[in-house]
């Protein structure tokens, strides 16, 4: 067997099928679209090749830079809000247990399984001004005037909402995993020797949930960057591109404005901000483990 796994042949034979996969699937469309970027194309026809032109439109145009203001808006909102809250939540759970337990966990994720349209209807109805339930408590509360809250100023700040209620199950999930896979004797020995539950916290699951916190907190940064279909459907990028994402402009740029090599410009800059950030985020964690 070991002769056999040594043998150059059957290694690349074992190899090749995923590298086949890899390269269909992965490789040769970043490669395409990298080349993409440096033509004019509008999706039809032939195209011409105009080196950094596209580059240079798009570090001048106004609305990318807004739009990855709004990603990295919602990368800190996820951060900042949601993943904290998620987290508190995971270790509430896991002290509940019972029936308990299992039922709040299958409430906090249903909204993960329900459809992205659905939601954005859902929201929609919630947030309309005329008889949505946002301006009916509103006006019980003795609020007589029209808050738009997809409007101009609030709209960003709707979404947010939106956008962290939806995916709150998720992180919320993970968490919970990391929570349980932290062995009960260490708690146990920390309240035998006195530490109340802050000490516990701060020096015992904090520590032990780091490589769960580094994966949920790079997914989060990602998930933000790419974000799409939600705000799509709830305010399309408006009012005028207050709530235009970077995923969302692409798709605008490349598939309504007919400007495919622009679009993909728009996509080598988005894969490269993912890589920063994926490779920032783990030399964080990295120097604070050491």
């Amino acid at each position: 067997m070991h002769k056999l796994y040594s043998n150059k042949k059957v290694i690349f034979s074992l190899m090749a099928p995923g590298l086949f996969v890899f390269t269909a699937a992965i490789l040769a469309p970043i490669l395409l679209s990298v080349y993409y970027g440096f033509t004019d194309y509008s999706g039809i026809g032939k195209s011409s090749f105009i080196g950094l032109e596209n580059y240079k439109t798009l570090f001048q145009d106004s609305v990318f830079w807004t739009a990855l203001r709004n990603s990295l808006f919602l990368a800190i909102g996820f951060i900042c809000i949601q993943h904290p809250l998620a987290m508190l939540t995971a270790i509430k759970l896991d002290q509940l247990q019972g029936k308990a337990e299992g039922l709040f966990r299958c409430i906090f994720f249903i909204p993960n399984v329900i459809s992205v349209a659905v939601i954005a209807y859902l929201w929609k109805f919630i947030y309309n001004p005329n008889f949505g339930l946002v301006a009916k408590v509103l006006k019980n509360l003795g609020f007589t005037g029209q808050l738009n809250l997809l409007g101009s100023g609030n709209a960003i700040w709707s979404v947010l909402v939106v956008l962290i209620w939806h995916g709150f199950g998720w992180g919320m999930l993970i968490y919970y995993t990391g929570v349980k896979n932290i062995d009960p004797v260490m708690y146990e020995a920390a309240s035998i020797d006195g530490a109340n539950g802050r000490d516990i916290f701060f020096h015992i699951t904090l520590p032990l949930m780091k490589p769960v916190i580094q994966v949920n907190v790079t997914m989060a940064v990602i998930a933000a960057l790419k974000q799409m279909e939600t705000v799509y459907l709830l305010t399309a990028g408006g009012p005028g591109n207050e709530t235009q994402f970077m995923a969302s402009y692409l798709y605008k740029q490349a598939f309504q404005s007919y400007k495919y090599g622009y679009g993909n410009s728009i996509s080598v800059m988005f894969i490269l901000i993912c890589l920063i950030s994926t490779v920032a985020l783990n030399r964080i964690f990295a120097e604070r483990g050491e």
